[in-house]
């Protein structure tokens, strides 16, 4: 476990909890006691302790809140392996108790507060850092008086600056030796390269630290290293005597510098093929304590005033209500976090009050031994990955009929506690067409719609794809974080980033005032609005072919040990087996433009300047993939703008309408423009100020005489 060293200035040290005894109940007998009385679980106070590391001004100023101060520190939290609220937490049985017989974890965070408290608006919102990223403060919120957190949860995020690292410890036997098991990572040579590659690999968690071999020996049982060019390819094996361990580069050729954290190849990797490795990696970190992280810094900071010592929580008596907001893996992980009941703090207290997960299609593989959380899931890597087996449905009674899994729904834990948070998804394209996203919406075999809970909405950003407000590219561009390999210009709708923005408002009104929010907007099979892929009506472009390529979402086996449903447990078959059936997978259909008909449509959909997608297609020879970028491998959408004038479209056969057509002149674009977003705000869906802003934006930029 990596160590820390502080210079605080602040030491907060805080028993959280009074002592409770829980009497298990006899089965049958008489009101006396009986013969064997049960065993009795005690669970004794968690101290908690806040060390406060650097404390500094936020440049500017905010409305009429004013200065903002941002609070550095760690966070270090014991839990309970005998407190039922953690029963779930894989492996916490085998971690090391510390001197109160509890698994200690370290979480580092930010806090970011206006200087006045007495301008605090009462709402502390608590976003999930990417990958360890930090996450900037909203200058809008702020300038409402929000209190801002983000803290640690992903336990296998290196030190780095601009990181926020958890440290939780290694599981071990009981005997104190290595706990080893089966692991596998898929490597992505971007060329044709001598050198070594690193572990863990992927396309999506790379980055990480990875699990060390059991073994440097890769001759043993267990281990092999396969390569193919699509993921529907036969595996080639590599010989062991062909691929080390080890460090390899200009200077260090094959077979290297025997290296753990390396892999080096016999002849170089060919960037053509994507590479799969298994091998018995050990000393697993007990990363579910990233949930109990989460829940017990966010139960602090609203509800205890102070320590032992009398050292006060800086914000206390100022927090009224909690928002989590978590984008991509982040909104997974809070989706996560819900349905394995961390919303109920130690205390039996509703942690969250609402939720934004946005853009997350999923559940994250944070639970398991060897969890995997970066993982994404895609159409050629990660198609297998942890991380997809989880619940989709929400509702508490909800049935996974693929599965044949009748055991609820993201929302029943929370349900059977009443802490259940007032829940807002958002999805773009990206989540249908690459990230298996339909089943949150339909039954598992797609044949209708799900009827929601009421304390949910789900919002579909018509048009859109996954790395929301980036502008476009041009076509084959290699140009990151934007994109990489993609066939098509990328999608163009900026838009949409106003459209989440007033959600977020959306939802601080419900959670605060109680203000019924808009109701979900999503594409639908009763009005054809949901449609499998080969059924989209995408219109001729010309120089555009439209395949229908999307990831499917097979029913897996990840061995006898693992709890598909709630991504727990310990997985032992890698890769996992087929089990013969598919949930479905449905996508948006499209109007006669291409833009999806059906969701929330930003300026950039109702008064754009062309066609806007979900999908888009990698540029690579004899490869079958979507297109992505660095920051969103695969989940790259498309734009094709319309033709300019009713000229131009016939010269080129664009069965579009050009924007001479639509708009006539600038006036008729700004006029376009001024309606979209005048009915935005009508239906909550945009601020005023951002409205204003983009008819303000749509003046100064000519499309037309």
């Amino acid at each position: 476990m990596r160590r820390f060293r502080f210079r605080p200035t602040v030491a907060l040290v805080l028993a959280t909890a009074t002592c409770v005894a829980v009497t298990l109940a006899a089965c049958g007998g008489s009101d006396s006691t009986p013969p064997e009385a049960p065993p009795v679980v005690v669970v004794t106070p968690a101290t908690y302790k806040v060390n406060i590391t650097k404390t500094e001004d936020v440049p500017g100023t905010f409305g009429s809140v004013g200065a903002y101060q941002r609070l550095t520190g760690t966070f270090t939290g014991e839990v309970d392996p005998k407190d039922a609220k953690n029963a779930i937490i894989q492996d916490l049985s085998l971690a090391p108790l510390n001197a109160n017989g509890k698994v200690e974890y370290t979480a580092e965070f930010v806090l970011a507060m206006p200087k006045d408290m007495s301008k605090a608006n009462g709402v502390l919102r608590y976003d999930a850092p990417n990958r360890g990223g930090t996450v900037a403060m909203d200058s809008y919120f702020a300038s409402r008086g929000y209190v801002f957190l983000t803290s640690a949860w992903q336990g296998d995020v290196p030190a780095a600056a601009g990181k926020l690292t958890l440290t939780v410890p290694v599981a071990k036997n009981a005997d104190g030796t290595s706990i080893t098991g089966t692991y596998r990572a898929e490597l992505f040579p971007a060329t044709n390269t001598t050198n070594s590659l690193t572990l863990p690999g992927g396309q999506f968690n790379g980055a990480m630290v990875p699990y060390a071999p059991a073994s440097l020996d890769n001759t043993l049982a267990g281990y092999t290293l396969t390569r193919r060019i699509n993921e529907s390819d036969a595996r080639e094996l590599i010989p062991a005597s062909d691929w080390k361990f080890a460090k390899c580069d200009a200077t260090t050729a094959f077979p290297g510098t025997p290296d753990g954290a390396n892999i080096c190849v016999k002849g170089g990797f060919d960037s053509r093929y994507m590479y799969e490795i298994v091998y018995v990696a050990k000393d697993p970190k007990v990363m579910g304590l990233g949930f109990a992280a989460v829940r017990d810094m966010v139960a602090f900071f609203h509800n205890k005033d102070k320590d032992a010592a009398g050292n006060a929580n800086p914000v206390f008596g100022k927090i009224t209500k909690t928002i989590a907001s978590g984008v991509s893996q982040c909104g997974n992980f809070i989706k996560t976090f819900v349905h394995l009941g961390f919303n109920q703090d130690i205390d039996n207290k509703q942690v969250f009050d609402g939720v934004f997960a946005q853009i997350a299609a999923r559940q994250t593989n944070l639970n398991t031994r060897f969890a995997v959380p970066g993982g994404g899931g895609g159409v050629r890597g990660d198609f297998t990955a942890l991380g997809q087996a989880g619940t989709r449905g929400l509702a508490a009674d909800y049935v996974d009929e693929v599965s044949q899994r009748s055991d609820g729904g993201i929302l029943k834990r929370c349900t059977a506690t009443s802490t259940c948070p007032k829940l807002f998804i958002g999805f773009s394209g990206s989540e249908f067409w690459a990230l298996q996203g339909s089943p949150l919406l339909t039954t598992a075999f797609g044949t209708s719609d799900l009827v929601q809970p009421a304390n949910a909405r789900i919002y579909y950003y018509s048009s859109s794809h996954h790395v929301l407000g980036l502008p476009s590219v041009p076509a084959n561009t290699n140009t990151p974080p934007f994109a990489v390999g993609n066939l098509y210009a990328t999608n163009g709708n900026t838009g949409v980033v106003s459209v989440v923005r007033a959600l977020y408002q959306d939802l601080e009104e419900w959670v605060v005032a109680g203000t019924t929010p808009p109701d979900s907007q999503v594409p639908k099979i009763a009005d054809a609005t949901l449609v499998r892929p080969a059924a989209v009506a995408f219109p001729s472009i010309p120089g555009v072919t439209f395949t229908g390529l999307h990831t499917r979402y097979p029913l897996l086996d990840w061995g006898p040990n693992f709890k598909a449903k709630d991504e727990t447990g310990i997985v032992s078959q890698l890769p996992p087996a087929y089990l013969g059936r598919d949930y479905a997978i449905l996508v948006p259909q499209v109007d006669i433009d291409g833009n999806d008909k059906a969701g929330i449509r930003s300026i950039d959909v109702a008064a754009g300047l062309g066609t806007n997608t979900g999908w888009n297609y990698t540029n690579k020879p004899g490869v079958t993939d979507l297109a992505g970028s660095p920051l969103a491998p695969g989940l790259v959408g498309a734009y094709f703008p319309y033709p300019k004038t009713r000229a131009d479209r016939l010269a080129s056969g664009d069965p579009r309408l050009s924007l001479e057509e639509r708009y006539v002149n600038q006036a008729g674009y700004v006029a376009a423009v001024t309606a979209a977003a005048n009915d935005l705000v009508a239906r909550r869906f945009m601020l005023r100020v951002d409205a204003d802003a983009a008819i303000a934006s749509a003046v100064a930029k000519p499309i037309l005489p």
